[in-house]
């Protein structure tokens, strides 16, 4: 079993950055993706990480960066708007299996 932590969420303005982070009980994140879930909306993929290959939402495009250091993977955002509120959720494929933690809280407000 991976356990799959992330950290980073809070409140920010609008046009504000978090960096959101995500491990998983000392697997490498070889392939690892980003969704979130605002409330009354279904979770949505925001972005993944795979070897050196990334892939974005076109919603995030230019704004969001995924990125890989040993044993985490960021999700940084820039420029953020009201509609990125929601949880953030990291999903990590290992051992032939994909897990996903409890997720994080983005909301962005003026």
């Amino acid at each position: 079993q991976a356990q799959v932590v992330e950290s980073g969420g809070g409140l920010v303005q609008p046009g504000g950055s978090l960096n959101l982070s995500c491990s998983a009980s000392g697997f490498t994140l070889w392939d690892t993706a980003w969704y979130r879930q605002a409330p009354g909306k279904e979770r949505e993929f925001v972005a993944r990480i795979k070897g050196e290959e990334r892939n974005y939402a076109d919603f995030v495009k230019g704004r969001f960066t995924i990125s890989r250091d040993g044993y985490m993977v960021y999700l940084q955002m820039n420029s953020l708007k009201f509609e990125d509120t929601a949880v953030y959720y990291c999903n990590v494929y290992a051992l032939r299996e994909h897990f996903w933690g409890q997720g994080t809280q983005v909301t962005v407000s003026s």
